[in-house]
Order: C-alpha cells, then sequence, then structure tokens
C-alpha cells in the first residue's frame, strides 16, 4: 500500500469537506495530549493509506477541540490508527455525501 502525502492537510483551524456522490468526510475527536500526532486510514478493502495531523481547533465558546479530520474520503469502512504502525483504534463507515464523527478510544 501506498502513503497519500499531504504535507499540509487538516493543519487549519478553519475546515471545509467537500462531499458528494461516493465521497464522504470523517471528523474525529481526538484527546488533547496526541496533538501533533499523525492518524492513518487504511481501507478494509485495501488502496491507498492517507493521513491527518491531530490539530487543536478554537471553538466558538473559546476553548479548543483537538481533532484530525479526513476531507474527501470514498465511501466504505476504514480502519485508524497512529502512524506509522500503531493497533488499530477505531473503525468507522463512510457514506457518500455525509460528515462522520468519531471520538478516539482513550
Amino acid at each position: 500500500m501506498r502513503s497519500v502525502e499531504n504535507p499540509h492537510a487538516g493543519q487549519g483551524s478553519a475546515v471545509a469537506v467537500d462531499v458528494g456522490d461516493g465521497i464522504g468526510a470523517l471528523v474525529i475527536e481526538m484527546p488533547s495530549e496526541l496533538e501533533g500526532v499523525e492518524v492513518e486510514m487504511r481501507p478494509e478493502t485495501g488502496g491507498h493509506l492517507t493521513h491527518v495531523a491531530v490539530v487543536a481547533r478554537p471553538t466558538p465558546q473559546g476553548g479548543f477541540v483537538h481533532s484530525a479530520v479526513f476531507f474527501e474520503v470514498a465511501e466504505g469502512s476504514y480502519d485508524l490508527y497512529v502512524r506509522p504502525d500503531g493497533p488499530v483504534r477505531l473503525r468507522v463507515d463512510i457514506a457518500g455525501g455525509a460528515v462522520a464523527h468519531a471520538v478516539w478510544p482513550t
């Protein structure tokens, strides 16, 4: 499998996703101690690996929430883990045209 590199993905505080036919997105709430760590997404059917960093994003209430955001994800099931080869910590299903939400297990 090949890892897809995007050095700026998920680095900003503002997030915009583009979902539609067969393409969804995923927002994962993360523990603050994982800020800067990269989370990788592996399709259960095999294929390209994608990763993003955990970023502290401001909230309207003046605080921060730590999250990992995968912007354009093909419909399907995925395993997620801390790069490069951590154990699978989360499994998610992505639906086209929707933004999935998950909480990283502690």
